[in-house]
């Protein structure tokens, strides 16, 4: 990656990236600066546009479940639910609904907040949706926000799940559209901006991050979170997740990305989307108490708790207790919404994609 000289970097003051206000307008070359910031000026930076729309010690809590495992027809390189990849992972056919609302009565006695679902689907089959929508309905009617995550949606289906009630829908963008490729190719990056725009058209938050540590380079990281921040609207949630390797699949012995990097990625997010809830999300099983904490300074205000993420492992309930406890953190309410402050240019950065009115070009006029 081309270095950026310490001129720019120390240009690009408050003034330049006011952490006051909501953009929908960067440049890749304003995010590698963001990352090349001195790590103390950079966490200054995140915490205080942290602190501008969030409660600094205050982190929201949901709790994720797996309704249909495995078999999942995508060739995801890092997940072990792909029909492609041999992971030792058994596979299981949609939950009941009854046995998926008595997990949700458990999240919420445990404290959780949002109750999220995830189906390994390439897009849900037309003969699941009614017991999806009965899923969604039991689950608000328990007094809880509701999220899934179910593969690609048309913009018919998001509509059903919006009307059900659903609150929040994940799909992430996982990467930069540059590394994209080397990542996935049984879906493209447009078949996933458009699901977001059914999910935004619909009514309903989107909650759409990425992954670090795929072997992926620091300007792939800002690559990802221009895509999300030059949005028409930032996403309500941006979850950021640490790899966790799965032996089986083809990133089981990539190299691991240092925390440092991870936790700089946190805070260059907050910084671009001071208004989203940016979600530690997995990875944490094997971070420390001290790498946890530094992301929650970073601007990090969101977890999922509970022993299991789908199906990688996620600290106990009590590990987290303990840690919140130490750090003098509240489990809280998400009621925040991103303020909306107009649309960004939006372009075309290859054919394939000129047509998305979700995808920015963050080179546009670059040399």
């Amino acid at each position: 990656m081309t270095r950026i000289s310490p001129t720019i970097v120390d240009n690009l003051s408050s003034s330049d990236i006011s952490h006051s206000v909501i953009r929908h307008d960067w440049t890749i070359w304003e995010v590698e600066a963001l990352f090349q910031k001195p790590f103390n000026d950079l966490i200054f930076q995140a915490q205080l546009a942290h602190r501008e729309h969030f409660d600094p010690n205050q982190v929201q809590v949901s709790t994720l479940l797996s309704i249909k495992t495995g078999a999942c027809p995508e060739d995801c390189k890092y997940c072990p639910q792909s029909g492609h990849y041999n992971t030792g992972l058994k596979k299981e056919k949609l939950m009941e609904v009854q046995k998926v609302l008595e997990e949700a009565q458990s999240a919420k006695a445990s404290g959780a907040t949002r109750f999220c679902m995830g189906a390994a689907w390439k897009n849900p089959p037309a003969k699941d949706l009614p017991y999806i929508v009965d899923m969604i309905k039991g689950v608000k009617a328990l007094g809880l926000e509701s999220c899934m995550t179910l593969g690609m949606l048309s913009g018919e289906q998001a509509t059903e799940l919006a009307e059900a009630g659903l609150d929040y829908y994940n799909h992430n963008l996982d990467t930069s559209p540059e590394f994209y490729g080397s990542i996935i190719t049984t879906r493209t990056y447009s078949d996933r901006l458009n699901t977001l725009s059914h999910v935004r058209e619909a009514g309903m938050n989107v909650c759409s991050g990425g992954i670090v540590g795929l072997g992926e380079t620091e300007r792939d990281r800002g690559g990802m979170l221009v895509q999300l921040a030059n949005m028409p609207k930032h996403p309500e949630s941006v979850p950021i997740n640490m790899l966790v390797k799965v032996a089986g699949t083809p990133l089981e012995n990539v190299e691991a990305v240092d925390g440092i990097d991870f936790v700089r990625t946190i805070a260059v997010a907050k910084i671009m989307m001071p208004a989203s809830n940016v979600r530690l999300s997995a990875g944490r099983e094997k971070m420390s108490d001290e790498l946890q904490a530094l992301a929650f300074l970073a601007g990090a205000n969101s977890i999922f708790m509970g022993d299991k993420l789908l199906t990688t492992a996620n600290p106990e309930v009590n590990r987290d207790r303990q840690l919140f406890e130490k750090l003098g953190i509240n489990e809280g309410h998400d009621w925040g919404e991103a303020p909306q402050q107009g649309e960004c240019p939006l372009k075309a950065m290859y054919d394939a994609e000129k047509h998305n009115d979700q995808y920015f070009d963050a080179m546009a006029g670059q040399s």
